[in-house]
């Protein structure tokens, strides 16, 4: 499914245009990834929790060499699915 299928299908379930439900949609995925960005914890009921994980500095090869080397800390964000997305899969 890509944006334009979702649309329609928010479109058709909330009778409005699908201009208007690609905007809503834009909209929602904007404040979630702000929240993020800010660190915060995104929790959607129902659906499932947002949230930012710190991956810690590791040892690593480089596939070319074989040589050693160490990949940089970083941040990551993880999803968690509510126990109701779980249950219709």
């Amino acid at each position: 499914m890509n944006i334009t299928e979702l649309a329609k299908g928010v479109a058709a379930a909330t009778e409005t245009s699908e201009a208007a439900a690609k905007k809503a949609i834009a909209a929602v995925f904007d404040q979630i990834a702000e929240a993020v960005a800010k660190g915060e914890e995104i929790s959607l009921p129902g659906f499932g929790k947002f949230s930012v994980k710190d991956r810690p500095e590791r040892a690593g090869r480089n596939p070319a060499t074989g040589e050693a080397i160490t990949i940089a800390a970083s941040k990551k964000v993880s999803f968690t699915p509510a126990k109701g997305l779980k249950d219709r899969l």
